[in-house]
This record gives C-alpha cells, structure tokens and sequence, in this order.
C-alpha cells in the first residue's frame, strides 16, 4: 500500500469508528459487534504503526498515550464557570420564576429542566472541531489542565461530527462522573488491595481526574454529560434547548432526560417526578437544574458575581428520620478493617426500613457526641448505607451510656490496633473468619498465586464447609475432600489439585503480595523481595529496614513489622513453609554492578520517571533510599532538586547528573 493510499484508508477508518463511537456512546444505538468495532480499530492501529506521519492528535487510537504527567497545569476559562444557587423547596422554585419574570419585565419564559448529575464539572475547547484542551472548573475562573485524562473516555469525541461553522470553535460545558456499577467495582479492588475506600462517586471521579497517568484514568470507566456550552452559540441557535440538541447531532453526549417546560409548575412537577425515580439511573443525581431557555433572555437577565440569574439547582432534600439507637456494634470489614455500626429502632425512610446505620470509626463517634439509648437524625443516601447525622441532645434521659471502643477483634478474638495515621481500627489475624473469603480470593485471583479453579464460588463452599480456615489450608486439601462436594467431579477436582500444586513454582515476590500485608501491592512486594530475598530475612527485618527502602516509607513499614509479630499469621506462613510454596527469591549467580551501593534520587530526570530509575537501580543490584545519610553511595539530581541535594554536598555524598547516572548504569541516552 503507498503512503496516499494509506491516507484515504486511515481516514476511512477513522470515520467509521467515530460514526460508530457516536452510535455506542451518544446514542446508544449500535449497529455492529464488539468484535467488528474492535477489527475496525486494530486495522487502523497497524495502518498508523506503518506510517507513522500520518498519526493525528484526534485520531481514536489516541486516547491513551504518552508518559504519567508531572503536574496539572492551571488555565483561565475564556467564560467564567459559575456556580448555582440552591434551592429545596418549590416555594424557593416559584420566588425564582417570580425574579426571571420580573427582570424580563414579565415577559413569560420558558424553561429547560435537567438531571443534575453528581460529578465534576469540566470543560471542553474544540477547535476546528477537534478537541484540543479539557479543564476542571477550580475556583470558576482558573482550573486544572486535564486533557489527556478527559482523551481517555471514549464518550468524548475527539471531532465533532457536524459541519456547523457556530460547532466548529466552541468551548462545552459538562459533567463528569462515574456509574454507579464502576464505583462498585473500583472500590472492590481498592478492598482487595487493603487501601481506603471512596466515600462516593463523586469523590472517585475527582479522584481519578487528579491522577497523573492517563493509562490509570482509562481504567476507571468514566463517562460525562453535556449540560452546555462556555458562550451562546450566533447564528441559527436561540435557545439553550436547540443547542444542546445540536450538541448531541455534533456527536457530544447530552442525557436524554432534558425536558423543555413551558412554565414553572410543570418543571416543579418535572423536578418532583425525579425525585422518586433517581435511584432507578445507574449514576447519582442530587437535584435537576433548571434554566430560561431563551438566550436573549439569558442575556437580558445577567449574573451575579458567583452564580446566573437565570438559572438554579433545585436539590432534593435528604432523606431523613429520627429513631432510638439502642446499641452499638463491631463489624469487621472484608480487609479488617473494624467499624462500630448502630443498631436502630426501625424507622421507615424513602420506602424502605431503617435498623442499622453506619456510625463509621470511633473518632466520629466522639465528635458527634454519640451514646447508646440516644434519639438521633439518620440520613440515606442513593450511593451509601444510611448513617447518623447528629444526635437529639435534648431527647437525653441521663440514662444514656458512652461508648468505649474494645481492644479485641468481634469475630476472631484477636487483638485490633490502630494506626496513629489513621481513624480505623484493624484485625491484622489473616486467618480472622470475617475476612477469610476476602483473603483466600485475593491469594487465589491472578498475579497472586493464580490458582486456576479457585474463584468466588468456589472459595465460598471449601470456607463454608469448613474445608479451608486459612489460606495455608488450601495446600493440604485432598481429593476426597473435593469429590465429596457438590457438583465437583473427578476432572474439576484434580484440575483444582493440579492448580494448586503449579501455584507452588510462583516468583516469591508474588507469594508476598498474596499474603495480603495491608499496603503491600505487588509493586512493593517486588522490592521487598529483591531486597531481602526470602521470607525469613524479611520477618527478621527491622522498622527502619523496610522504612527508609525509597517508594514504601513508614506506614508500609509498621504494616509488615505487624503483619509478622501477630503469632496466628506466623502459624499460617508454617503451613506454607511446609508445602513446599517458595518463599525466597532464587539466588543470582551474576554479580550485579550496582550491588550494595545506595542510591538518593532528587529533582526531575529527562529519561525517566522516577519510578523507572528506582527499577533499574534495583534490577543491577543496588538500593534505594529515600533519605540521605552516610551510608549514601550516590545522590542522582536531576532538574530542580531539593534538600537532598543541599545534605548530600554537606555530607560530601558523590553527587551524579543524569548524563553520569546512565553512564553508571550501562544506559545510553
């Protein structure tokens, strides 16, 4: 194929793909197969991979790309992103179409009604109908630089698919969110990994929005509604209602549940009818927004110097009750993690009955004052359990009791311990019944062991029979043993055995990442052991050992001193020792050039993330350190270093420039 024929197919393809996104995404309306839109992709891909020139920014293999960022860049919005005034009643509702109508001299107007989507708010510049630039809206007249995070969800278009000259260059106005399904999911793995958890799904999009690598973004499945535009559109559009049509013909995502209202009470009645029905969407909704329809008028009515005159947020009211709290509970979470939860009189709130409530850690009980035999507000929101609000101090009795937080775990008898980092209190018994299923599926899943067989439903049954009480049960488990369970035949069962046998022959560094130690993910579980090198040399190792290791710190640190001083988990890594699971990383023959020299990295390198050059100092033998001392060896300074370079000239450290450092390392630039 020649370079022009190459051409007109590469834009072929990416003609079709962006129809085809447009019908997926936009309107949800697919006409092919996964497996066809993913041929379409993979031939473009090679065709680009052939000619390279002919890569574009808004091409569809463009998404993703490119090393993490270092920081955001802040960027002025060309019109102000305002906030809206709240309301939460109608009668609010009808004191604003009082005000519209008497600043349009009352003149009547017609309104828009839309669902208020519960993210971030970005905007979006297109110019010749490509998207160039996305920002967060920050303080309303400066935001964060976010493009490449914004390329990485496929509902944005990376071109328009319109000819309008008014489309062409304009800036869009959306909101940026996470379905409710992926946050369940996100907070799943975020469970499994021992991390904290999102509070909601708003608080998981702006999170993902300030990650720094785009490929991580792409991972989060976000998606986004368009509710606007930066400035009115001249030309043919007069109304906000035709424009955001236009908008979605231009192939931009606006939510099919905008309605045009010809005057206040039917978008009140509008506003009410969502109200009940918010929970049935797959995304949160906190309210609806309403807005004057008609540009001019729009124009006409102005804005104040927060917020339009011609718009406001209609928020539904929390869903509250108050009841009794009789008594107050420990429940002990999939990772440990130990929550006190009140235990309620049952009360009727939106629909359903109310007896338990989350009270959340002990430092929240105390803020809030809360005792057992209280009269207190609970609140249930669409995305969480219901929780207490405040308590009805002058309900009190005298005969209220204070809570006093146990020192032992509810389920396994243990001892719990709180970190002085952190309000939560933790069971750190691996063989702890409450989080045994949690455990063994994550010991089990791939890039851990990997035991093929063992999933979810089957963990449930060995566990529930009694089979397994520990993960270090699963290498002492007999054919009999399986044959004996439902459903389980000869062929599945000696495919688990064979399963579980190969598991054996993993790396050590993926042994110490099933193990579950609480921060431990399996970029640390490497380091530690290509550090230490087996199991025993890494449960002899002190505090400072493990803390002053560059990329863990303290917390990872406390968290496997822990992990090794709690005697039932001693008793569990027997059980492995015993099977045969290999617990040491195989010895390297080849000296390695680095070995035993530590290295400090400061400021920003041009050939590597810091990450990178942390691998590669230790892949060639060496250590890095995330402090300088004495025992330093070299201190690698890139761009604008920090102290570390101001103590490494007074402690007379040798100091290298990149240029040196990739000398030393065999690396060429």
């Amino acid at each position: 194929m020649t370079k022009e024929e190459a051409k007109k197919r590469i834009e072929k393809l990416r003609q079709e793909i962006l129809y085809h996104n447009k019908l997926y995404y936009v309107l949800n309306q697919p006409v092919i197969s996964d497996y066809e839109y993913d041929q379409l992709v993979k031939e473009l891909e090679k065709l680009e991979k052939q000619f390279p020139e002919l890569i574009t920014p808004d091409s569809p293999t463009q998404r993703v790309g490119g090393e993490p960022l270092i920081e955001f860049t802040t960027v002025e919005h060309k019109v102000p992103m305002l906030s809206l005034d709240n309301t939460y009643a109608d009668s609010a509702v009808l004191e604003f179409d009082e005000r519209v109508r008497k600043g349009l001299r009352s003149e009547k107007p017609e309104y828009t009604v839309e669902l208020k989507i519960d993210g971030v708010a970005i905007a979006l510049l297109y110019e010749n109908g490509v998207f160039v630039r996305g920002a967060t809206r920050g303080d309303g007249y400066k935001g964060d630089d976010v493009t490449l995070n914004l390329r990485t969800i496929r509902s944005i278009p990376l071109r328009l698919t319109t000819t309008k000259k008014e489309l062409q260059n304009i800036e869009v106005r959306g909101e940026v969110y996470l379905p409710r399904a992926e946050f369940e999911r996100l907070n799943e793995e975020k469970e499994r990994e021992g991390e904290p958890l999102f509070a909601n799904p708003r608080n998981a999009t702006a999170g993902s929005l300030k990650l720094l690598d785009p490929k991580l973004v792409a991972q989060r499945k976000l998606n986004i509604f368009i509710y606007g535009v930066g400035e009115s559109p001249r030309g043919e559009f007069k109304t906000h209602y035709e424009t955001l049509m236009a908008l979605k013909e231009a192939g931009l995502r606006v939510n099919e549940s905008v309605k045009l209202c010809k005057d206040i009470e039917l978008a009140i009645e509008y506003c009410n009818l969502w109200e009940k029905e918010r929970d049935n969407l797959d995304y949160e909704i906190d309210g609806m927004v309403i807005k004057v329809n008609l540009f001019a008028q729009q124009e006409r009515l102005g804005h104040t110097q927060k917020s339009p005159r011609w718009a406001i947020a209609y928020k539904f009211p929390a869903r509250q009750a108050s009841t009794k709290l009789k008594e107050i509970i420990l429940q002990v979470g999939r990772t440990g993690t130990v929550n006190p939860v009140a235990i309620l009189e049952p009360v009727e709130v939106s629909g359903s009955t109310i007896s338990r409530a989350t009270l959340h850690n002990e430092d929240e009980i105390r803020r809030k004052d809360i005792r057992i035999g209280d009269t207190v507000l609970i609140e249930k929101g669409g995305e969480v359990i219901p929780k207490v609000v405040r308590v009805v101090p002058e309900k009190r009795t005298g005969k209220e009791k204070n809570f006093v937080m146990p020192k032992t775990c509810p389920s396994c008898g243990g001892p719990i311990k709180r970190d002085e980092s952190e309000v939560a209190w933790r069971c750190e018994n691996i063989a702890c019944p409450a989080q045994l299923k949690r455990r063994i599926e994550h010991f089990a899943f791939r890039g851990a062991m990997d035991i093929e067989g063992l999933g979810t439903a089957m963990v449930e049954v060995l566990v529930d029979k009694g089979l397994v009480k520990d993960y270090g049960d699963i290498y002492y488990l007999k054919k009999s043993d399986l044959l004996n369970l439902e459903r389980m035949g000869d062929k599945s069962a000696q495919n688990l055995l064979d399963g579980i046998e190969k598991s054996k022959q993993n790396p050590f560094y993926r042994v110490l990442f099933a193990l579950g130690i609480r921060h431990v993910g399996i970029h640390a579980a490497r380091i530690l052991a290509e550090r230490f090198g087996s199991l025993k040399a890494l449960k002899e190792a002190k505090f400072e050992d493990i803390a002053t290791i560059y990329g863990l710190g303290g917390i990872l640190a406390q968290s496997v001193v822990d992990f090794f001083a709690n005697k039932r988990n001693l008793a569990v890594l027997e059980k492995l020792e015993r099977a045969g699971v290999q617990l040491s990383e195989e010895k390297k023959v080849k000296a390695q050039p680095l070995s035993g020299k530590t290295f400090v990295i400061t400021g920003t390198l041009e050939n590597f993330t810091r990450e990178q050059a942390q691998e590669l100092i230790i892949s060639l033998g060496g250590n890095v350190s995330s402090s300088v001392s004495q025992k330093t060896n070299f201190v690698v300074v890139g761009k604008e270093p920090g102290s570390k370079y101001t103590k490494a000239k007074e402690l007379r450290v040798k100091i290298l420039n990149e240029e040196e450092f990739l000398k030393i390392t065999g690396k060429k630039k």
